[in-house]
């Protein structure tokens, strides 16, 4: 017989219980479905991690302050100040100081709830990769007067003014009115936090209007260059430890992030997610395999007086061993391929706030498994109808 043939017979065995082939193929698209959307929302959301630090900048260094209360070993103003020493910190490009909120902006009777109300320096715009797409960034004079102008995120604008220019409109926080002067270019953002829902103004005017005079709460400080960063942070370093000492439990007033180092840490916890989210949806692979193998044993088994016909006319045991072979395969390569294309239509939604970015290795990934579950779980009914003695088959009722 000829391989023609062959896949002949194995296409009529497929079709010859459509219900039974289609609840096959099920167990294996969903498999493979699930394969390809978890490491696509892994991936989706590594990629989401790595473009918000990257945004930020990976020549900069967070410094937090372990006690924020003021006088009590709190980052404040004068130590930000002190950071921009270019003698003592010669790798220091700029230094901006952060006072941050969460306030209600009001405009013309519509209110929003900013996660982010920043006060800062005019320098943070660099440092924190943060262009205007609008108007304009506010001054350093803007900063020393204390004046009440605004730079709002792209959520901001579109919550507040939808459809009108927000530059020169005035919002009310904290009982005070802000005149907007901008609007930042939209950043992306990770499921979990809207990078663009922000409003950054004047140190100087946050800090009356709504925060207070107590400790900042980080310090943004730009290295001269992606290369100097480590360089920065020992510099930096060095002046906090004069500048706020460890507290008499010996821990550090103070906590340094790294953006490189930090976009490396994420990186490795995002591809680790990844890796287990990939193996956790394996195990329906697994079961759609063990599916494929109960119904070829039950096929095999209805048709007993078939295979004892066949090679009762001639058919040789690698025929039949071939036939239910390809059968198996053809169950698990349609499963596998209608669940990829289940996995592109859903890769175009958003899953648990995040966007699936699909890893071509994984489709492939996912297929070739899905062939190799079709011969490995085939291989025993395949191998038990091959076995048959056409006498004892031809007896079977």
């Amino acid at each position: 017989m000829s391989l023609t043939e062959t896949i002949r017979f194995a296409l009529r065995g497929v079709a010859a219980n459509k219900l039974r082939s289609a609840l096959t193929m099920l167990g294996i698209l969903i498999g493979v479905a699930a394969v390809i959307l978890l490491v696509a929302v892994g991936n989706g959301s590594a990629q989401a991690i790595t473009n918000r630090i990257e945004a930020l900048g990976t020549n900069t260094l967070t410094i937090t302050g372990a006690n924020r209360t003021a006088g009590s070993g709190g980052l404040t103003v004068e130590v930000a100040d002190a950071l921009a020493d270019p003698v003592l910190a010669p790798d220091v490009r700029s230094v901006s100081p952060l006072a941050s909120v969460s306030t209600t902006l009001t405009y013309e009777g519509t209110d929003h709830e900013v996660g982010q109300f920043v006060g800062t320096r005019p320098s943070w715009f660099a440092a924190a990769n943060s262009p205007l797409t609008d108007g304009a960034a506010f001054t350093a004079d803007d900063e020393a007067q204390a004046r009440r102008v605004l730079v709002v995120g792209r959520t901001v604008a579109d919550e507040l003014f939808p459809g009108t220019d927000p530059v020169g409109k005035q919002v009310r926080a904290g009982g005070a009115l802000f005149t907007v002067v901008g609007v930042l270019a939209a950043k992306g953002s990770t499921g979990f936090q809207d990078a663009n829902d922000i409003a950054v103004a004047p140190l100087s005017a946050v800090r009356e209007v709504l925060t207070g005079y107590g400790a900042l709460s980080s310090i943004l400080v730009e290295a001269a260059a992606p290369d100097r960063v480590d360089a920065a942070q020992a510099q930096v370093s060095a002046i906090l430890a004069r500048r706020l000492p460890a507290t008499g439990s010996g821990s550090a007033a103070y906590r340094i992030q790294n953006a490189a180092q930090l976009l490396q840490t994420q990186t490795e916890t995002a591809d680790t997610f990844t890796v287990l989210l990939g193996a956790v949806a394996a195990i329906s692979l697994l079961v759609g395999g063990i599916g494929i193998t109960n119904i070829m044993l039950v096929t095999v088994t209805e048709r007993t007086r078939e295979i004892g016909i066949r090679k009762a006319l001639g058919a040789r045991r690698r025929a039949v061993l071939t036939q239910f072979l390809i059968e198996a395969t053809l169950l698990s390569l349609l499963g596998g391929a209608l669940g990829v294309v289940t996995a592109v239509v859903g890769s175009q939604f958003t899953i648990v706030g995040i966007r699936p970015v699909i890893v071509p290795s994984s489709v492939v990934l996912a297929l070739g498994v899905s062939v190799v579950i079709g011969l490995f779980f085939g291989g025993l009914p395949a191998a038990r109808a091959a076995r048959l003695r056409p006498i004892d088959a031809l007896r079977y009722e």
